[in-house]
């Protein structure tokens, strides 16, 4: 392998995160808004992101309600989501999972990721089935 490619190898796993502090953040519009029941049937890129499995809870972080929004242009996947805590220790490994997922779907040349923290996750964001396994009759 010669420079040239391991460079372009080592820009392929690295992972575009940038956390956007609570005081930063606006209200975000209803397109916005974590998805708690059903997967975007017209984004293919929900059914993928669930894949990405949080590992403290062994659930789909789409399931968990972590994705707040997905889009693409032109071959960029635009991906704004959060934690389950600012202090999240799975936050590193979730990012890159999602980076990685993604980059292995046909068209996509990018991966970006914004973490955010409002709206604060909480478990009413969690899909109410997977919730209920969890917790009960919340």
């Amino acid at each position: 392998m010669n420079d040239s490619q391991a460079t372009n190898d080592q820009k392929k796993t690295e992972v575009e995160t940038r956390v956007v502090p609570a005081a930063d953040s606006k209200i975000f519009p209803p397109e916005m808004q974590p998805v708690t029941r059903d997967f975007n049937a017209s984004n293919p890129y929900f059914h993928v992101l669930n894949m990405v499995v949080d590992p403290e809870v062994g659930v789909g972080i789409v399931d968990m309600g972590l994705i707040y929004h997905v889009e693409e242009h032109d071959g960029v996947v635009l991906v704004t989501m959060t934690l389950t805590s600012m202090g999240c220790p799975a936050g590193p490994q979730l990012t890159t999972d999602v980076d990685a997922v993604l980059r292995m779907q046909e068209g996509v040349k990018d991966v970006e990721i914004e973490v955010v923290w409002e709206p604060t996750w909480n478990p009413d964001m969690m899909n109410p089935d997977i919730r209920a396994m969890l917790f009960g009759g919340m």
